[in-house]
């Protein structure tokens, strides 16, 4: 009987530890565990990609379509913030630009998270099979295989990393560009995941994430050799081969953004502003491979982030 209060007692505080626990999940840890601020980049891709199917003719403009799409897509893409969070939990506690982040701060069970990323995978993922095509659902799916059993283990073993996670982050856009054929008839229509469209859309992400997570890896190198992951400039004290690297792809990334008009799926009026803006980051990145310093890499970044939506929309006027 004398061991009863005692019970009581921490059973009583475990009760509070848990209430606390879970009033202390704010908005913010939401959004951080979802990183939904990057997952703007999947919702504008997605658009994107929906706006250049329909501009192709593979289908005419639904907005009902557009908004399960970006649902669907966004939702998959939170699901999958989620479990990669869960996936590095001790590496991101041993970094300091992550370490606060709800999970490694313990502001939400390990639990609860791994129930959030499966409903908001699965919703997603289903979402888009029922209310858009199968086409645009089996890319969610490749998307979240790829980025969580492939890219997210592969960061601890190898610097080919990074060229997986480019690869994942190239199908959203495809995912909008598939979108805009609506339903089919049974089976998946592979066709339209070589459309030039979508060919081009999913070059052009794959090769602008390069130089942008280059120049990411280089600012924070020591940080990702505190979580344990293998990047590409762990080793790279001087920048050199971080900024070599990221003046091929911003070339290979120039080169991608001129073949629209040659083929037919833009008009000329394109190339002046895609030969521009891959060509100053191609001159940031040379920046970065012969003067290599933080301020040089912050502003090769920042650049990344501008140039996107800028060819983007620039390709969204002029493609035919």
């Amino acid at each position: 009987m004398s061991d009863s209060p005692s019970k009581s007692n921490g059973l009583a505080t475990e009760v509070v530890d848990s209430d606390t626990e879970a009033a202390s999940f704010t908005r913010d840890d939401f959004m951080s565990l979802t990183k939904a601020r990057l997952s703007m980049l999947v919702v504008v891709t997605t658009l994107a990609g929906y706006i250049v199917g329909v501009r192709t003719g593979l289908g005419p403009f639904s907005g009902w379509l557009l908004l399960h799409t970006i649902l669907g897509t966004t939702l998959a893409a939170f699901g999958s913030a989620v479990f990669n969070q869960l996936m590095e939990v001790d590496a991101d506690s041993r970094m300091k630009r992550t370490a606060g982040r709800p999970l490694p701060a313990q502001r939400i069970p390990p639990g609860v998270a791994f129930v959030l990323g499966w409903l908001l995978s699965g919703f997603g993922v289903v979402h888009l099979g029922k209310m858009v095509n199968t086409e645009s659902s089996a890319l969610a799916a490749v998307t979240l295989v790829v980025y969580l059993f492939i890219y997210t283990p592969m960061k601890r073993r190898s610097v080919l990393n990074t060229l997986v996670g480019a690869i994942s982050g190239a199908i959203p856009p495809v995912i909008g560009y598939a979108a805009a054929a609506g339903a089919g008839s049974d089976g998946i229509r592979w066709e339209l995941f070589i459309e030039p469209g979508a060919l081009f859309l999913f070059g052009l992400l794959f090769f602008w994430q390069l130089p942008h997570f280059l120049a990411i890896n280089w600012m924070y190198r020591e940080e990702y050799v505190k979580g344990g992951f293998v990047m590409w400039s762990n080793s790279d004290e001087t920048g050199a081969a971080t900024g070599f690297r990221a003046v091929y792809y911003s070339v290979a990334l120039l080169l991608t953004t001129a073949v629209p008009p040659f083929i037919g799926l833009s008009s000329w009026w394109f190339l002046p502003p895609a030969l521009l803006t891959a060509g100053y980051m191609v001159f940031l990145s040379f920046r970065l491979w012969k003067f290599p310093d933080r301020p040089t890499a912050r502003k090769l970044f920042f650049y990344t982030l501008l140039y996107l939506p800028v060819v983007l929309g620039a390709f969204l006027v002029f493609v035919t």
